[in-house]
């Protein structure tokens, strides 16, 4: 089973995996462990990673980047048209009001929804932890912003589906890093002493991120996050994009922005010169060679000009660290360290800031690219069966307030209430108490609308189906189940229907008029005491699927205390529960039949690809092979063939070449596959001459000694030699006839070969010599090793023998009764035995 944890990023990927050794952050078919967050299409196929990373400028409008931020957005998000002018490629409105992503494929176009496209790049990274484990992945956990709405969730789990990927978790990115910082820990605070808050501080390409954790031995507990969702490194660059786009249109009269490569041109240049200030204060050049109209453009820029212009920037640092600290009630003093990731950070007055609003050194113990991956892989370790993971259990928690509202009959509007306040910790259930007499509906929604960075607070609504109301006309007793699951979604997961049986024999009624006058009431089932709630909280922590998740709801006594007055004498009274079907209405939700489109699209544009890639290596296998002939037939060819045929083999090469560049630049992958087989119908023999050159001389060498060995035998043998004194002399005559045979037959194939030209096909072959060797070897080998027979010594002198040792015969009968003795007695030594404990028995 395959442990791979997915950092999704917003500019680049990684993939780690889990194996015997630990974690191990895996590379790509590039040897680098960073793959593009990048999708290009082509007429042919799709580039996934770096080769598409390398079609940004030239193939700009159809190279897609910066997609993760659109998850569950629609085409009207503000977000997504404040976004659209950045882009190179062109976003559209599909029929579902959603967002989709025009590019030219296949020579014709095609939207793509966002889970497509993700989709898309999880294949890739798929891909690449299937060649490093050699096996299929299927399970994974992949990470998310700790800032992602329900929406933005549920569009990721569509877009791992449509990559083949089982997803056992989406974690936030936070969290991830404090598991890859505190399951190694080995002086963490046992359960029972007071915890070590850490704070950890995540800036990436695209957003900044705060959390701070609480550990102990064992365990880890999200207590709070803050977040900025517009603060990353893009940010910085943008500063320098707009600083070079205003001093090049000065100093070259270049209007930039109207041209979207140069502007996509710049952007490197500026992210590339970003990173060089971060290690130099020294002023640093920006040159570019025909940057637009054939111009050459150059500037410069220094550290210190630079964080002049991020000084707004910079300024929004302090304001998540301060949030994170106040919603957690904590003070910079109980802070124990404070750990840095993301590619942000290197920059030195990000880092500054931070360490000065604690006022101690940050902590750069952490991967700051991989810290995520390696938490992802090791939950994925935890969750899996495959491995044998150190106890380590992890509370989350939810960000945003959810509240739910529905209609009320008895007070004749609408209620509301808040059931996950923010910071509530998650996966979690709780069961909601309704008394209704026909089916309801509930809609789940994020009530603080202000925190939200997503236009909708709309979470989905909820139609509790088939409630009927009791025998006697009264409400039903109805248990919601709501939950936010491992992957930090909200769903109400079950609903049940209280069926109460009274027995006839009772003489007082069960119901009374205080149960009439709040039957049209929902009660909520509240969380027991703090102490309660937290122990719960870390089982819940310490249990690996959502079937283990938490329910909390007051015993079932305490209801009939507030629905029941005291009975003069008690009903026997039976409940039934009868589960009720739920129907979903998602703000966002791609169709079951949609999806499974999207996966069959998916699976065909593989198929593309792998044809594609299959039509080109054709082509480059007949590439190479010219270069290859070419070269060696002016070099260890030259001997092997002759003048006339290496000029016009030579020629040959040329118009295949001049082909592969003109009619043969498209050409289907049977073509490609011909025209290799044409050229090496003529260049085979050539080669199999020289490979033959080589082989020969080693196969007549090793003749040569077998036939040496066996003369030698064969002399001795008539040397009355007492070696060989026992063999048969028919045998050896067989011998020698077989060794002169063969000596024969080489001199004779050594002397046609020598005189024959290299540049024809050789008299003999390397195999057909090794062939003779062995017939050689099959005959001679059997006669001449023949070992000599045993020699039985007469009866009368057996018994002076018996006393130096066993002879053949008496031997065996000793060494089974002396081996039965042994086995019979194995753990009571004899007297011998212990006498002399170094003997040994045979």
């Amino acid at each position: 089973m395959s442990v791979v944890g997915i950092d999704l990023g917003f500019q680049s990927c990684y993939v780690a995996v889990a194996r015997a050794g630990g974690i191990e952050t895996i590379a790509n078919e590039y040897s680098d462990r960073c793959t593009p967050s990048c999708v290009s299409f082509g007429p042919k196929n799709r580039s996934i990673g770096a080769a598409a990373k390398s079609q940004v400028i030239s193939n700009a409008k159809n190279t897609v980047q910066g997609f993760k931020r659109f998850h569950g957005r629609a085409f009207s998000d503000p977000f997504v048209q404040d976004e659209k002018a950045k882009l190179a490629y062109e976003l559209v409105q599909l029929s579902s009001l959603s967002l989709g992503i025009k590019v030219k494929y296949m020579e014709e176009e095609r939207n793509f929804t966002v889970e497509q496209i993700t989709g898309m790049l999880l294949t890739k990274l798929k891909e690449t932890a299937e060649n490093t484990l050699k096996k299929p992945v299927v399970d994974c956990v992949v990470s998310v912003p700790c800032f992602y709405t329900d929406a933005e969730r549920r569009s990721l789990m569509d877009a791992t589906q449509i990559a083949g990927l089982n997803c056992l978790k989406l974690i936030n990115e936070t969290t991830a890093v404090a598991l890859a910082y505190g399951i190694y820990k080995q002086d963490l605070p046992a359960l029972e002493e007071k915890p070590r808050n850490v704070v950890f501080v995540d800036i990436g390409h695209s957003a900044y991120q705060v959390s701070v954790c609480a550990f102990n031995k064992g365990k880890l507990k999200v207590l709070a996050t803050a977040f900025d969702t517009m603060l990353g490194g893009r940010k910085f660059d943008e500063v320098l994009v707009n600083y070079f786009c205003e001093e090049f249109g000065k100093k070259y009269k270049l209007d930039i922005k109207s041209k979207i490569r140069a502007l996509l041109r710049l952007s490197q240049e500026c992210e590339k010169l970003k990173k060089l200030m971060s290690a130099n204060a020294s002023d640093l050049p920006m040159n570019i060679e025909c940057f637009m109209n054939d111009i050459d453009v150059s500037g410069t820029m220094n550290r210190g000009k630079f964080l002049e212009m991020c000084d707004d920037l910079l300024a929004r640092i302090e304001p998540p660290l301060r949030s994170v600290l106040d919603q957690a009630k904590l003070k910079k003093e109980d802070i124990c360290a404070v750990e840095i990731v993301g590619g942000t950070t290197r920059i030195p007055a990000v880092k500054e800031r931070i360490s000065k609003f604690f006022g101690k050194e940050v902590s750069t113990t952490l991967n700051a690219d991989e810290a995520v991956t390696r938490g992802c892989a090791l939950q994925c370790a935890i969750l899996s069966p495959a491995f044998k993971v150190r106890e380590f259990s992890i509370t989350d928690l939810v960000p945003y307030p959810i509240s739910l509202k529905w209609n009320s009959p008895a007070e004749e509007g609408i209620s509301d209430c808040e059931v996950f306040p923010k910071n509530h910790a998650a996966p979690f259930s709780k069961v909601l108490t309704f008394y209704r007499k026909e089916p309801f509906t509930l809609e789940a929604y994020y009530s603080s609308p202000k925190e939200l960075p997503y236009p909708n607070p709309a979470i989905a609504q909820f139609l509790v189906q088939k409630v009927i109301p009791q025998k006697d006309g009264s409400s039903s007793k109805v248990k919601v189940k709501v939950r936010v699951n491992i992957h930090g979604i909200f769903s109400v997961s079950s609903a049940s229907l209280v069926e109460v049986h009274k027995s006839e024999e009772n003489e007082e009624p069960m119901e009374t008029d205080q149960h009439t006058k709040d039957e049209e009431k929902m009660q909520i089932d509240q969380e027991e005491q703090q102490k309660n709630e937290e122990q719960q909280q870390q089982t819940q922590a310490e249990n690996k699927t959502e079937s283990e998740e938490m329910e909390t709801s007051q015993a079932g006594s305490k209801e009939k205390k507030t629905d029941q007055p005291p009975q003069a004498k008690k009903a026997k009274v039976k409940t039934t529960t009868v589960d009720l079907p739920i129907e979903n209405h998602l703000v966002w939700q791609i169709g079951k039949d949609t999806l499974n489109l999207f996966i069959e699209n998916e699976g065909k544009m593989i198929m593309q690809d792998k044809l594609e890639k299959e039509r080109n290596d054709a082509k480059n296998a007949v590439e190479e092979y010219v270069y290859e002939m070419r070269d060696k037939l002016c070099g260890v060819y030259e001997k092997f063939v002759s003048d006339e045929d290496r000029n016009s083999f030579t020629l040959k090469l040329e118009d295949t070449e001049n082909w592969l560049y003109e009619e043969g630049e498209d050409q289907p992958k049977q073509v490609y596959i011909d025209k290799l087989a044409e050229m090496k119908a003529v260049g085979q023999p050539i080669q199999a001459r020289f490979q033959e050159s080589e082989e020969r001389p080693k196969a007549f060498e090793e003749l040569g000694k077998h036939v040496q060995q066996y003369m030698k035998a064969v002399h001795a043998f008539k040397e009355k030699d007492e070696q060989y004194d026992h063999l048969d002399p028919a045998e050896m005559a067989k011998v020698e006839k077989s060794t002169n045979e063969a000596m024969e037959w080489m001199n004779n194939k050594l002397n046609l070969q020598h005189k024959r030209s290299l540049t024809l096909d050789p008299v003999i072959t390397a195999k057909e010599i090794e062939a003779k060797t062995k017939e050689l070897i099959n005959i001679c080998n059997p006669i001449v090793t023949k070992p000599k027979p045993k020699v039985e010594l007469p009866k009368e002198d057996q018994n002076p023998a018996e006393q130096n040792g066993p002879v053949e015969g008496q031997g065996d009968s000793t060494k089974a009764s002396q081996t039965a003795e042994q086995h019979t007695d194995s753990t009571a030594p004899t007297s011998t035995e212990k006498k002399l404990p170094e003997m040994d028995i045979d």
